[in-house]
């Protein structure tokens, strides 16, 4: 009799062994993971490029920022002087030149965390996914609140 089904007073027991639950587990996750592959591995490459395409939308936004931000260090302090020009506009001015100076602020955060996320993609590194989330989601809710009400 085995140990397996030999029992302490000599009887017949029978038991499911841990190792051959665990092996089963192990065996369904490995043809889960095998039967989702190509979904998963597209959606690793589907992330990829919009992280790509998140850098290059950074990068124009980036540039003309910094170029509206010029042009209203130098036309700000004019315009303000003028009674001819309206209030609302000169308002209007004022948060377009403050909008561009948060993007160029958030210049360094922002490129660091497209970089790490895509680092992240590439290599597999989970744990460098997970630190960025919560700045992608910081990220993402900045730009929304930069979008106009409909």
């Amino acid at each position: 009799m085995s140990a397996a089904t030999r029992g302490a007073v000599g009887g017949a027991v029978s038991y499911v062994k841990f190792s051959d639950k665990l092996t089963g587990s192990i065996n369904d996750i490995v043809k889960i993971i095998e039967q989702n592959k190509e979904m998963i591995d597209s959606m690793q490459m589907l992330a990829l490029e919009l992280t790509s395409s998140i850098g290059s939308l950074h990068g124009v936004t980036l540039k003309y920022a910094r170029t509206a931000n010029q042009i209203l260090d130098v036309l700000l302090p004019i315009i303000k002087n003028l009674p001819i020009i309206p209030a609302n506009v000169k308002t209007m001015l004022v948060n377009l030149e403050a909008i561009t100076q948060k993007i160029i602020d958030n210049e360094k955060t922002t490129s660091k965390t497209i970089t790490d996320v895509q680092t992240g993609l590439r290599t597999g590194d989970t744990n460098k996914l997970k630190t960025h989330v919560g700045q992608i989601q910081a990220v993402t809710k900045t730009i929304s609140s930069l979008i106009p009400n409909k």
